[in-house]
């Protein structure tokens, strides 16, 4: 893939760095020659990226010519955004206070040079800010305000850099470009590249490290790249194609921030950011399945206006979720009202609305994974010896237990649970979805639906085999396939 740094003017580029080509900025958006170059990253390191400057327009031909400028179109968006400076704080608050906590001034300035700093100790502050604003150099500026805040945040061009600054520049640039950080590195030139988001320090991952490994053996044996990136690595998704997300997603979590820069960026991902809204909220599904006639359990919003009328209305026991719950976690069963009475309250402190739902003891549930609209495995997931639930969490750090899971050829699954669950499915998208249902007699309900669903060694692939993670890579191939068709036409 060829390397493209864009200045202004070369000589404020002082570096030779092998395989990294440096052209001034009216060459690469006036000379027929760029524009024909293929698979291109370009890194844009213009003295200004206001509207319509000539930084402005380097990165706006580059999108269009399929290159992978950094920084992109979104990034200038972000950095323009008054209340980005205060939405970032927020959400680094943590790395903020923890990394200036040694700071004495009541003002801090903070250089970022392709997420580095030159003092280490700043430097996980640092990448988090990249991360968030992927340009090459920026500076930020905190004030502390009873506790640190990020004022203001830029970008600057290399006549910023202090002279005492520029070997650390090159020694950084030369790491990035290069691939000399923690990255792996992709082992031979692929058509097209598939970032993997994985952390095997998570609890409750929905795959394993073995079926990690399947789902790059199935991309490689289609002639795609595959690697696996972890949370660090954001500002590096716009050089993939597509992405796979096998972390547990939530909305306010990095998960959704590289869903919704991947889908930014024109690259395929699962799961996608809309998908990721829809499903993790289970007020939200809970409405959607309503309104669609899906069946599901009798279910209520509870809400402290109507609190006192559930256990009357849904009879007990119920159960009650919290919205963002997930692996059980968040999701309480209660026999008695007194017991209603303090689960409830005690969900709403983090949340305005609960769900709840009638209770329907099943010895095992269902699940149907779907991808693409269609059905590719099917499990019954068992409940825990002596618990109502597939997952049993021992509160008192104990550990936690799971039922036993039997997987079937999805033509032997009950006809009604596949086309309930299609059904269902259909209603978020086109990802990859697991659809949890249950048989109560005659009748098939949708408990929830999962855009993140579990694809374990030996468990959801008992059936397929090595065939269940090259059919998941199929759906990458064809819709990389065509969206680059379609980009030439």
């Amino acid at each position: 893939m060829p390397t493209l740094v864009v200045v202004n003017n070369p000589k404020s580029w002082p570096f030779a760095i092998p395989g990294v080509e440096v052209v001034e900025a009216r060459s690469y958006l006036t000379k027929p020659e760029f524009g024909e170059m293929k698979g291109v990253k370009l890194f844009n390191l213009c003295r200004s990226y206001s509207y319509q400057s000539i930084g402005y327009y380097v990165t706006l031909l580059a999108a269009a010519r399929g290159h992978r400028p950094l920084p992109s179109i979104s990034t200038f968006q972000d950095l323009r955004s008054p209340s980005m400076a205060r939405m970032v704080s927020e959400d680094l608050d943590g790395h903020i206070q923890k990394g200036l906590s040694r700071i004495q001034s009541e003002e801090f300035t903070l250089s970022v040079y392709f997420g580095r700093n030159l003092a280490s100790r700043y430097d996980r502050l640092s990448r988090e800010i990249f991360n968030l604003f992927q340009a090459p150099l920026l500076r930020a500026r905190f004030v502390r305000m009873g506790k640190w805040q990020l004022k203001h945040i830029a970008p600057i061009s290399m006549d910023e850099v202090p002279e005492s600054h520029l070997d650390f520049v090159l020694q950084v640039a030369q790491e990035y470009f290069l691939g000399k950080g923690p990255r792996v590195k992709r082992r031979k030139p692929t058509k097209y590249d598939i970032a993997i988001l994985f952390d095997p320090d998570e609890s409750f991952p929905p795959s394993d490290e073995p079926a990690i490994r399947k789902f790059v053996r199935a991309a490689e044996d289609l002639g795609l790249g595959a690697e696996v990136i972890g949370p660090d690595d954001y500002g590096h998704v716009a050089e993939f194609d597509g992405l796979l997300i096998r972390e547990t997603t939530q909305v306010n979590h990095h998960t959704y921030r590289f869903a919704r820069r991947a889908a930014y960026e024109g690259l395929v991902v699962i799961d996608d950011p809309e998908s990721i809204v829809k499903c993790t909220n289970k007020v939200f599904l809970a409405e959607l399945l309503r309104r669609h006639d899906v069946p599901t359990p009798r279910t209520r919003v509870v809400h402290r206006d109507n609190a006192d009328t559930i256990p009357k209305e849904l009879g007990l026991p119920l159960v009650l979720k919290k919205p963002d719950s997930s692996f059980s976690h968040g999701v309480v069963k209660v026999d008695a009202a007194e017991a209603f009475e303090t689960a409830v309250s005690r969900f709403f402190e983090e949340s305005d609305l609960v769900i709840a739902q009638e209770f329907l003891p099943t010895p095992f549930d269902w699940r149907i994974g779907i991808i693409d609209r269609r059905p590719i495995f099917a499990c019954k997931y068992y409940m825990a010896s002596d618990h109502w639930q597939v997952y049993k969490h021992d509160d008192n750090g104990g550990g936690s237990r799971f039922g036993r899971s039997e997987t079937l050829p999805v033509e032997l699954a009950p006809a009604k649970v596949v086309k309930v669950a299609l059904r269902a499915a259909s209603l978020i998208g086109e990802g990859f979805y697991g659809v949890d249902l249950k048989e109560v007699g005659t009748d098939c309900v949708v408990m929830e639906v999962n855009e993140n669903p579990n694809v374990e060694s030996g468990l959801e692939d008992g059936v397929l085999k090595d065939e269940l993670y090259r059919r998941v890579m199929s759906v990458f191939l064809d819709r990389i396939e065509r969206r680059k068709a379609e980009a030439i036409r």
